[in-house]
């Protein structure tokens, strides 16, 4: 697949990075000496260095015979210009980073795809939505909704109070046969790999477990792993950037009770007058004391986005020593994930990574509807929408020759989620939400083509 990345800044040049180990042919779009240069040291891929708005540039980048042109400079403007150009020089499919989410809200009065823009995202509003599930689902470190919430993935950490701790997947399931959930991946303590449970696969203390669930999966799953789902209602919110702005503006509405910390006091002010219904503290946030002045030990969620990931982190720890229950931390460095979850972060949220899935639908094969990476694992979650010509149509699923290193955690059938077994049956139409590792993407691939 030819693919051109207009763009070297963090998003475009993690994208470049995860789409090159997919063996993509990928070209990418720059004016910043600095930023090209960096990129064609680093990545095994053809760079071009330039104004992606100029006509000549484009070409130069092979724009004729472009399969999926992306746009992610950090100006919006410039991504909705060259994403219409790119269509008129014959790229197959465009896709624009946008900051104004209502850009995404009235995509179809305004009638983007007519000028030449097929998609828009925007990682802030993405994290801020990521952001809003996670209190929802306030006792689990990873969360994923796939149709509005028919089914769920999980993900948690198994203590030793856990009821099938000790058992097998077979022997959990015959002793709680009416449950809405089923594992589809896990990581033991201590190690890097990720292991896709069968029957026999044994669930031990300490494991990261992921699950898919359906409704009333995720009360059970509370239940069986001594984990209490808190109702959350007073957050605090560090750093107004547009993730905190718009995680502010996105919960008021949802009825909690918020305290958005922000240093500049000009900007303070203006999510002030922006937001009347938060209340909106000029001050620093590392400050302990300000922290201990403003309650913090009475919330029940502290959620760090400011620029800065060690000020994330670090704030999410004073927090978590003053006893709030939920923290979740914006991390830029990717390297970062194990070590803060290592040391009693809840969730960790990463915009580059959220817009990297949203993008990646886009060159799997099949009828691919939503997916995710799992942070921490070599693993992703793929919805595929079942065609009449697909390989697992009318077919039991146990009759499926689905490689080990993969897993159906469940169906979605006319918007009803559904934990599918063995002697389930797929049909036409349905969305069947797959997690496999990454050397068994492409045989998953050809099963929904």
């Amino acid at each position: 697949m030819k693919i051109i990345i207009a763009g070297a800044g963090e998003v475009g040049f993690h994208l470049a990075k995860l789409l090159s180990y997919e063996s993509q042919e990928i070209t990418l779009i720059d004016p910043d000496k600095e930023r090209i240069a960096y990129a064609d040291a680093h990545l095994d891929i053809r760079v071009v260095r330039g104004d992606a708005t100029s006509i000549t540039i484009l070409k130069e980048a092979r724009i004729a015979i472009c399969d999926l042109f992306i746009a992610v400079t950090s100006s919006e403007t410039t991504n909705i210009t060259v994403s219409a150009l790119a269509k008129q020089l014959g790229a197959k499919q465009t896709i624009a980073r946008i900051s104004n989410t209502e850009f995404i809200h009235h995509k179809e009065e305004l009638g983007f795809d007519r000028f030449g823009v097929d998609e828009l995202i925007s990682p802030e509003a993405l994290a801020a939505a990521e952001i809003e599930l996670s209190l929802k689902q306030s006792s689990f470190n990873d969360t994923y909704e796939f149709e509005g919430g028919a089914l769920t993935m999980v993900g948690l950490t198994l203590s030793r109070s856990a009821s099938f701790v000790g058992k097998t997947v077979k022997e959990a399931a015959e002793i709680f046969p009416e449950l809405h959930f089923v594992p589809i991946a896990i990581q033991r303590f201590g190690t890097q790999f990720t292991i896709i449970p069968r029957g026999d696969t044994k669930f031990e203390r300490g494991d990261n477990v992921v699950f898919i669930t359906s409704e009333g999966g995720a009360e059970e799953l509370c239940r069986l792993t001594g984990k209490v789902n808190r109702e959350i209602k007073d957050v605090m919110i560090l750093g107004g950037s547009q993730i905190g702005y718009k995680a502010a503006r996105d919960l008021c509405k949802k009825k909690f009770n918020l305290k958005l910390v922000e240093q500049n006091k000009e900007h303070a002010f203006y999510i002030a007058d922006l937001l009347p219904n938060v209340l909106v503290v000029h001050g620093d946030g590392r400050n302990v004391d300000l922290l201990d002045e403003e309650n913090i030990s009475d919330m029940d969620a502290y959620i760090a986005v400011t620029e800065n990931s060690e000020t994330n982190i670090m704030s999410c720890l004073v927090a978590k020593s003053k006893g709030v229950k939920k923290t979740i931390a914006l991390v830029e460095n990717m390297d970062y994930f194990e070590l803060s979850q290592s040391v009693g972060i809840d969730t960790l949220i990463n915009k580059k990574l959220l817009a990297a899935n949203n993008i990646f639908r886009y060159i799997r094969k099949g009828e691919v509807v939503a997916m995710t990476k799992l942070s921490n694992l070599n693993a992703e979650l793929l919805e595929f929408e079942v065609k009449a010509t697909s390989a697992v149509c009318n077919k039991v699923i146990r009759s499926i020759d689905f490689p080990r290193s993969a897993i159906i955690g469940g169906v979605i059938r006319d918007g009803v989620g559904m934990i599918a077994l063995g002697n389930f049956k797929i049909q036409e139409g349905d969305r069947v939400v797959v997690c496999c590792l990454l050397q068994s993407i492409k045989r998953v691939e050809k099963l929904f083509l």
